[in-house]
């Protein structure tokens, strides 16, 4: 496993290794295997808690970070991001991380450069999110111990959804029974593509959940015009503390890979109370995940 691009390209196997590893990360029985290799954080889309946590991960690697600053790079005078990797490689650096608004960019590119820097999707446009589907999954084994034939309902925008993509593609692979709930003008166009059970209504989609995963109605990404307003949303998709309470699992599991909008897609109550605290547990361990991710890819890399 030399670059993690999407949950498709990787085993139950490497899944299983990184989430392995990443609990002994966190437990702090293992110990780096890549210090004083370097990352490179290119971010083309604003983040904070993909971009933060692996700067984090790879503090905690002692690894050397370069935060690439691409609207002062030379991508502003016409260099191809082939090019410019390329050229990282030869400072030094050994992989680097890419967010980017365009799918598949980070696929092609990498076929492109002809060095063995190692590639990490840190989310390609609607494609993939690989990364955040590795730390979900790693919360949900700490939180209900195994996902097989558990109720999982993902809520939300699930058609610009680069997370609900990958967290579908990994917990397809590990036997768990999917949901997803949205209006009819966010669900995915295609859907025969995903082996799924799909709800309008959200009191039928939570019933029973062991896992709410609720996801950003993402406005940046569709053309407002002919989508109802947020209020309409909210009246309709809202999880809150009683909807909750009154329709999933008594043990049932919020998740959100963040940013939330408060009041929107889920209530404030919810987020900061109890439940709402898993939120946070996904966000920290997101650090050990990415440390297993990054000590996975570069452990055997070349330079």
């Amino acid at each position: 496993m030399k670059h993690l691009i999407d949950i498709q390209s990787i085993s139950k196997e490497e899944i299983l290794n990184i989430i392995n590893l990443a609990k002994e990360f966190k437990q702090g029985t293992k110990d780096s295997d890549v210090q004083k290799k370097t990352l490179s954080l290119m971010f083309y889309e604003n983040s904070t808690r993909t971009r933060c946590s692996f700067e984090i991960a790879a503090q905690k690697l002692n690894m050397n970070i370069i935060n690439f600053d691409a609207p002062h790079s030379s991508l502003s005078k016409g260099e191809s991001l082939k090019d410019t990797i390329e050229n990282l490689y030869f400072l030094g650096v050994n992989a680097v991380v890419i967010r980017h608004c365009l799918s598949g960019i980070i696929n092609n590119v990498m076929k492109q450069v002809k060095y063995p820097i190692c590639f990490v999707n840190g989310g390609d446009g609607t494609h993939a999110h690989p990364s955040q589907a590795l730390l979900d999954f790693y919360t949900m084994l700490e939180k209900i111990g195994s996902v097989e034939s558990k109720k999982i309902t993902i809520v939300g925008d699930v058609s610009h959804s680069r997370v609900a993509k990958s967290n579908i593609s990994l917990l397809s692979k590990f036997g768990a029974d999917i949901h997803l709930c949205a209006p009819s003008y966010l669900q995915f166009e295609n859907h025969n593509a995903f082996n799924v059970t799909y709800h309008n209504d959200v009191k039928t989609a939570i019933e029973g959940a062991n896992v709410v995963m609720v996801l950003r109605v993402q406005n940046e990404r569709h053309d407002k015009e002919g989508y109802p307003d947020s209020s309409e949303y909210k009246r309709l998709y809202e999880i809150d503390t009683e909807l909750l309470k009154q329709y999933a699992a008594k043990d049932v599991i919020l998740m959100h890979p963040g940013p939330a909008n408060r009041n929107i897609e889920v209530s404030s109550e919810l987020l900061d109370n109890q439940v709402g605290k898993t939120i946070l547990e996904q966000a920290q361990n997101g650090v050990f995940v990415r440390m297993a991710i990054l000590n996975t890819i570069l452990k055997e890399s070349e330079g």
